[in-house]
């Protein structure tokens, strides 16, 4: 066990070196347009927007059918309560991140919406700690925390199957990824479908929630790579500056508000008989 986790903290050292050296020259050099607004470092954009078209692909003939029957067969408050545990389970990485962001007063809110929801909650799948206690989700990841350090947010990339980020953001989902409990206990004890359980669900989660808005965002773009770019730049940028939400965020939380109606709770766990 100290042998794993002594490669653990080697690689989580190797991945903040290689964040401050991959984004260090380029966070004070961001592109300006003619109203002095930051633009964003696009330097891969021919190789970015060929992963972008095979993400669009994979979408098409995988994920969206995916999400769409998920939304067609899971009941609202089912797919509510799905969210919620999803959320719980990251719990131990935004418990991390507040920490490492100085914010103790956001590490006492995960703490005690952990417990209250794990507790009397069903295992997070209500979120007993909004709805009752009032305090409200904040995901936190390493993408921010390094922000918070100074790290700038490098060149734009595309991930292939998982879309957009930066190098900072990417290093940060990898040292999120290396750190998580969940997937330690994983590796530890073999069972791998869990890992692939919780991915998928969380996929799927996410295109369901984003569907609707994307489809929108896509019939209204004049070049819909460089509009999903600069969307990604202002969540992002909202996120870090824990300033509420970018415009398109607010329309996702629209979406998400669409689909829970009220909060979910006890009353609502006969999910078969749930009427949409």
């Amino acid at each position: 066990m100290s042998n794993t986790l002594f490669i653990n903290k080697n690689i989580l050292f190797i991945l903040v070196a290689m964040a401050f050296f991959v984004t260090g020259c380029t966070s004070s050099s961001s592109m300006k347009n003619d109203l002095g607004q930051s633009e964003v470092n696009d330097p891969l954009e021919p190789v970015n927007r060929a992963v972008f078209k095979f993400n669009e692909g994979v979408d098409y003939v995988v994920f969206a059918p995916l999400a769409r029957g998920y939304k067609a067969i899971v009941p609202k408050k089912g797919q509510t309560g799905i969210r919620n545990f999803l959320r719980n389970l990251a719990s131990p990485i935004d418990f991390t991140n507040q920490l490492l962001q100085g914010d103790f007063e956001g590490a006492a809110d995960v703490t005690g919406r952990f417990l209250l929801n794990t507790t009397f909650g069903l295992g997070g799948f209500i979120d007993i700690a909004e709805s009752e206690a009032g305090v409200e989700y904040e995901g936190e990841d390493f993408g921010q925390t390094l922000a918070v350090w100074g790290v700038g947010d490098g060149p734009y990339v595309v991930l292939p199957f998982l879309g957009p980020s930066n190098a900072r953001d990417t290093v940060g989902l990898a040292a999120d990824t290396a750190g998580d409990p969940l997937n330690w206990y994983v590796n530890r004890t073999n069972r791998d479908w869990q890992a692939y359980t919780r991915a998928g669900l969380t996929a799927i989660d996410t295109k369901a929630r984003l569907l609707d808005p994307m489809s929108e965002l896509k019939e209204s773009s004049l070049d819909y790579y460089a509009t999903v770019r600069s969307i990604y730049k202002q969540f992002r940028e909202a996120a870090i500056a824990d300033r509420g939400s970018s415009s398109f965020a607010e329309t996702v939380k629209k979406e998400e508000d669409a689909v829970s109606n009220v909060s979910t709770s006890y009353d609502d766990l006969d999910f078969a008989n749930y009427d949409d």
